[in-house]
């Protein structure tokens, strides 16, 4: 159980690292991944060897007997939405951290990374139903409360149903919202949602996944419980086929998730809880600027 001061405590180390990785990291590459909704005229400037011909002012040019160009620049204001599942399977970790855990620390990333770009970031906090509603602003105070809210969050239920908090964000957002959604996505049920909502947003969706989700050691028989629904069964791990019919399982639920979100126009990151998530979203971010 995090105290007060434990939870201050580990809201400034989130602060100082997000500020650190949205300074050094991700200079210019958030900034340029994500486009405004236009171009705003700014002002009108002599004409400049190189200006497009296309902007000249003719009415202005005409009255000062002399080429003028019209500047524009990019209407830049932007809304971020971060989608968090904090569903019971996101508890789990066998690595360097819980799925939970990098969900958090990945969260304040960008959302850090949004104001730094004077975009506004708000945040839906799901499980099998929408926990909680934060819309969307601008400050550091603001993105202060969020973290905190990330770290002292406790569902109210234990399952996962992502449509649940697809429905809400459309429903809650009248423009295009950049959306990235952290989840284990341990769930079937959002490939209508996602489609949905890929049509009207800008959706990102970031997998996080442990090693035990995807492979079993072999420890003998084993009595597993679903985080999410209690069921329990016993599992061989010494069995061979056991173990690939539970790989077989993870990577056939992965390849659905993907096909949802190609299927939707969106965009979908995986990273395990030993992985360096930067040099994902890195890649990512610069990926989208080609």
């Amino acid at each position: 159980m995090l105290t007060t001061s434990d939870i201050l405590k580990k809201v400034r180390e989130l602060e100082i690292k997000s500020k650190k990785l949205t300074r050094h990291l991700f200079t210019g590459e958030y900034h340029s991944a994500f486009k405004g909704r236009g171009m705003l005229f700014k002002e009108v400037r002599e004409y400049q060897h190189g200006d497009d011909i296309r902007f000249i002012d003719w009415n202005v040019s005409a009255r000062f007997n002399m080429p003028f160009s019209k500047l524009f620049e990019e209407e830049r204001e932007l809304s971020v939405m971060l989608l968090v599942d904090i569903s019971a399977s996101t508890l789990l970790g066998t690595q360097q951290a819980r799925k939970k855990d990098l969900i958090t620390e990945i969260a304040a990333v960008l959302a850090f990374s949004a104001i730094s770009n004077n975009d506004k970031v708000g945040m839906i906090f799901y499980s099998d139903t929408v926990e909680k509603f934060i819309p969307p602003k601008k400050g550091r105070d603001h993105v202060l409360y969020m973290v905190r809210e990330l770290l002292t969050a406790k569902p109210k239920n234990k399952s996962t149903q992502l449509g649940e908090a697809l429905r809400r964000l459309n429903n809650a957002t009248k423009h295009q919202a950049i959306t990235f959604v952290l989840s284990d996505f341990i769930d079937t049920s959002f490939a209508d949602a996602i489609k949905v909502a890929g049509r009207k947003h800008d959706v990102i969706g970031i997998k996080l996944y442990d090693k035990l989700d995807m492979e079993l050691p072999e420890i003998g028989l084993v009595d597993i419980v679903d985080p999410e629904t209690a069921k329990r069964s016993w599992l061989d791990t010494n069995s061979f086929e056991q173990r690939q019919q539970y790989q077989e399982a993870f990577f056939t639920h992965t390849e659905w998730c993907k096909q949802c979100f190609v299927k939707a126009g969106a965009d979908l990151l995986h990273i395990r809880t030993d992985e360096d998530y930067v040099k994902v979203l890195q890649k990512f971010f610069i990926g989208r600027n080609r």
